[in-house]
């Protein structure tokens, strides 16, 4: 094989390894087909014939591998406008770049810039920026005290030897605050460049960079465990959750990774592409004058005491928009990359002392350099409770293993979300946090929207596929009925697999919206069966009669009802109601119904006097055919619209099973409604203690 014929081979393996790892299926197909252009361009063909069969073999496989699998999870409808980086098969010599902010603490800056340059780069190049605020000219006597620490602090750094790359000092003509500090530390250059941000009063374990790019390379660069949804890595050690009556902060000692939507101050390494959209979107929000408020956040209080002077509130606020993570560390014993000495300055009125042990040397119970897979990766939110992002269900054996996780509540709640839109999906997923509703099922095609629903941590059933692991699919494509139909196939399935686990199941389609603990059991104990006929309302009881009808036969004849009415003109749509189908069917089974008192349960927005019809009700519902706008319009007026612009819930919201009580070094005892008055710097000492 001549030299030409030896470059065309490895350009069409390269092509079609770069196709086979990326997650662009076009990608795959595309460089596929331009490697097989070339090689039909070359001559003799009997050199290349098992190449193009091999090759042949593996992108048939590859189609029908892919076409089988869960359509993967894409970003959410918040694009930015950069590109997620795509992994690559080779480790790029990415660039880090270490960002001091400083400010009138010489001798805190000289601790935590000879732990950094005491650190062991393993010969790569590391650059360091620091970054010096101006002191603020306030008072005209203190100036001269100030210009004289100023210029011995420049003077320090000035002589400072940082061999490893470059060194940038960046001098500040005037006082900008910790805030503007840290947004304006870093704009990367690429998507391959990553930052450390380090305030002044930190210092960091020798072995913190060889940490760092071992997760980088596995995190970032690792095609199978990268996720365009991790926003960075934090050294510090998590200690703090931010939403009120959120659960303690535990982990087993077996955790050494984990992933935490909350953002580390005390050593947080940023990931290029998800800083560059937060960057962006702080700039819309601050200049259309929107405020980082979320309710139910500690930090909310902070920003409502101290303003623009500090930023963290913004970055959460973006997170939960966005629903980004963090991957945090579980060292042991207190331990820590990266610790905070917590020096009198800006934060803290006197020094409070280091807030965890620094990790300096390896030890024997556990190797720093050990990432397990993202997979296995356990994530939670800003309450500290643990979230499931991406799961999907496509079979009934899914199902059974997710209703088998849920075993503190008996209840679950199927929502029927075909011709929802995403704005009343969100405020509907917003008002069960409020109720405290955990348990519950969204069920939808498989769309960008339903899929970002699951990204988030929300459980999803993609109906299509339920069905096509069933064997109906086919059914359901019967023109404008299709949604009705799909609807009322999976409704049928699902709830007699929440029959067997021993759940009861309220149904409901995405027009209504629960204002209240509304749906308790009827007063009747007999009945196994309640519906509300107008506004698609249907709940099964788990017993022993219940799960007696709910057989497969039943499932059968629900099955012909369906048939025998889709493919029909859509006059006929009305009667594809499923209520209405399935009742009729447990009436002659001889099954117990209850009927819903419709009047005083509910009550359909758009008529009449709002805040007259509102009253005393425990549901409100519309029609399918009312405008979006008007629904918004009218949930406003009753303070039930809970979403922002940019679809995330106004509010952050925990419920715990005892009362906590916040104890603050001596035994002063706050509620942690009462912490909204305190910053975050004098909660350095807080023990978490049930009442």
């Amino acid at each position: 094989m001549d030299d030409r014929k030896s470059n065309i081979l490895n350009e069409f393996n390269n092509a079609l390894l770069v196709g086979l790892f990326s997650q662009d299926s076009f990608l795959v197909k595309l460089n596929f087909c331009l490697a097989w252009f070339t090689i039909a361009m070359v001559g003799p063909k009997r050199h290349f014939l098992p190449l193009v069969l091999i090759s042949l073999a593996a992108f048939i496989f590859y189609t029908f591998h892919h076409s089988s699998l869960s359509p993967a999870i894409p970003e959410s409808n918040h694009r930015s406008t950069f590109p997620i980086p795509i992994p690559t098969l080779k480790h790029p010599n990415f660039n880090f770049v270490v960002n001091v902010l400083a400010f009138n603490r010489l001798a805190a800056l000289s601790r935590c810039l000879r732990s950094l340059a005491a650190a062991d780069y393993l010969g790569d190049r590391v650059h360091l920026h620091l970054h010096i605020d101006h002191f603020a000219s306030d008072n005209a006597s203190s100036v001269d005290p100030k210009l004289r620490e100023a210029r011995r602090i420049l003077e320090f750094v000035d002589g400072f030897d940082w061999k490893f790359g470059e060194k940038v000092v960046h001098y500040r003509t005037g006082n900008v605050g910790l805030q503007a500090q840290w947004l304006e530390a870093w704009w990367p250059t690429s998507d391959h460049e990553f930052a450390f941000v380090v305030e002044d009063d930190l210092e960091v374990s020798s072995l913190y960079y060889e940490f760092v790019k071992t997760l980088i390379l596995n995190f970032y660069y690792n095609a199978s465990n990268y996720s365009p949804f991790i926003f960075g890595v934090s050294l510090q050690r998590a200690r703090f959750v931010p939403g009120k009556h959120g659960n303690k902060l535990q982990l087993d000692d077996k955790t050494r990774l984990f992933l935490y939507q909350l953002v580390g101050t005390w050593g947080q390494i940023l990931f290029p592409k998800p800083w560059k959209e937060f960057r962006l979107w702080y700039d819309e929000n601050k200049a259309k004058g929107n405020r980082p408020f979320l309710e139910g956040m500690v930090t909310t209080g902070w920003y409502k005491k101290m303003g623009e002077r500090i930023w963290t509130p913004w970055f959460i606020k973006f997170i939960q928009s966005r629903g980004y993570f963090n991957i945090y560390t579980n060292l042991l014993h207190e331990r820590a990359l990266s610790v905070s000495h917590r020096d009198a300055g800006v934060n803290y009125g006197k020094t409070a002392g280091p807030d965890s042990k620094l990790l300096e040397k390896r030890y024997m119970d556990f190797n720093i350099l050990e990432m397990q897979p993202l997979s296995s990766l356990k994530w939670f939110d800003f309450c500290f409770r643990e979230v499931h992002p991406g799961k999907i269900v496509t079979n009934l054996e899914e199902l059974g293993l997710l209703l088998h996780y849920w075993q503190k509540r008996d209840s679950v709640f199927l929502v029927n979300l075909f011709g929802v839109s995403d704005d009343i999906a969100r405020n509907l997923l917003c008002h069960f946090e409020r109720l405290n509703i955990r348990n519950y099922i969204l069920m939808g095609p498989p769309s960008d929207s339903v899929f970002d629903l699951a990204r988030r941590g929300h459980p999803v059933i993609n109906v299509d596929q339920l069905l096509s692991s069933v064997g109906l699919y086919k059914l359901t494509s019967q023109g404008s009925n299709s949604e009705a139909i799909k609807g009322i196939l999976a409704k049928i399935y699902v709830i007699k697999k929440c029959i067997e686990n021993k759940y009861n199941t309220w149904v409901m389609d995405g027009n209504m919206l629960p204002t209240s603990d509304l749906f308790s059991e009827s007063e009747n104990p007999n009945d196994d069966f309640y519906v509300a006929n107008t506004f698609e309302l249907f709940y099964a009881k788990s017993s022993s009669s219940s799960e007696k009808i709910w057989v497969d036969g039943f499932v059968s004849k629900v099955v012909a009802a369906v048939e025998s009415l889709a493919g029909k003109d859509s006059e006929t749509h009305y009667r594809l109601s499923f209520v209405h189908i399935v009742t009729k069917l447990l009436e002659q089974n001889g099954a117990r119904i209850g009927r819903v008192d419709e009047s005083s349960l509910a009550t359909k927005i758009g008529y009449g006097n709002v805040s007259e019809s509102f009253r005393d009700k425990k549901l409100v519902y519309w029609s399918t055919e009312m405008e979006l706008d008007s629904i918004q319009k009218w949930f406003k007026e009753v303070n039930l619209w809970s979403i922002d612009n940019d679809l995330s819930c106004t509010a952050v919201l925990a419920k715990r099973d005892v009362p906590v009580k916040l104890v603050i070094e001596d035994a002063v005892a706050y509620t942690m409604d009462e912490v909204d008055i305190l910053g975050w710097m004098e909660l350095s000492k807080v023990v978490v203690k049930s009442t």
